[in-house]
């Protein structure tokens, strides 16, 4: 669900969706979108509230280096001129909410 909603945000915004769901034997990448200057490898981290901790917090310095091996996999096996970012968003839904929240941190690492 949280990817759907980070696709739609991201679509919104002009990004275009280049693939969803990329696994390697390494790990998964959520989404991989792109605009006209980046091709952007999301991590999308859904949560109800913050009250325990903040969602990118979830994405330490393992999960990077994964998300990290995982992409230049597919950058190995896929052409392409944009410049690499990766970007982590958080949503933030509590069940009394039909809107979720939204943060987007472009370059998170």
């Amino acid at each position: 669900m949280g990817e759907m909603i980070a696709l739609e945000y991201l679509n919104s915004k002009n990004y275009a969706t280049v693939s969803q769901g990329w696994r390697s034997r390494f790990g998964e990448i959520d989404l991989i979108v792109s605009n006209t200057e980046y091709l952007v490898f999301v991590e999308v981290k859904l949560r109800k509230n913050a009250n325990f901790a903040l969602a990118r917090e979830y994405v330490g310095a393992a999960k990077q280096n994964k998300i990290r091996t995982t992409a230049s996999l597919w950058l190995a096996s896929h052409r392409n001129r944009l410049q690499p970012r990766f970007d982590v968003i958080e949503i933030y839904m509590p069940n009394d909410s039909s809107k979720p929240t939204i943060n987007h941190i472009e370059n998170a690492f």
